[in-house]
């Protein structure tokens, strides 16, 4: 029993300490420079066919964390590459960047992560408006890896199915 007790103290501070590990990454920029790398983003997407990923979000957001860690996974990070150009929206704690939030159809008032597809003249494709990704931390990355195969943009040749395309 003593055993079972320790086993259970000793993994919730293995939890509490990757937590903590993971919400000091810095994944979104400072919040003035949304505009400019939104711009920038377009720019490259116009120049190499790809389209524009808007993630918009916190660095202390657990389910922000976890999204970027799963478009990172190797999957993920060969379609995102391939497809699109992502830009992270610091939105600070729900009041920086609302003005960008709201042009791109963003309810922040839903929850972040939220995600943002533009084409590569930056004419808005999609938007999340019901929080979809907002509870990320139970979702799978395959959630993720749906969601970009989805929104990527069609090129001549390829089927809808095939992923590397």
């Amino acid at each position: 029993m003593k055993a079972a007790k320790m086993f259970v103290v000793v993994a919730a501070l293995v939890v509490a300490a990757g937590s903590a590990q993971s919400a000091s990454r810095e994944i979104y920029p400072d919040p003035s420079q949304a505009r400019a790398d939104i711009a920038a983003a377009i720019k490259t997407a116009s120049a190499s066919h790809r389209r524009v990923l808007l993630d918009f979000g916190g660095n202390w957001c657990g389910d922000c964390q976890v999204l970027d860690y799963y478009f990172h996974d190797p999957g993920n990070l060969a379609i995102l590459n391939a497809n699109f150009v992502l830009v992270h929206v610091n939105i600070g704690h729900m009041d920086e960047n609302v003005d960008i939030a709201r042009k791109y159809d963003i309810p922040l008032e839903r929850g972040v992560p939220a995600l943002a597809v533009l084409n590569e003249t930056g004419k808005l494709l999609y938007s999340q408006k019901k929080g979809e990704f907002e509870a990320m931390r139970r979702m799978e990355s395959s959630s993720v890896t749906s969601f970009l195969v989805q929104w990527r943009p069609a090129r001549a040749g390829c089927s809808v199915m095939v992923v590397d395309c």
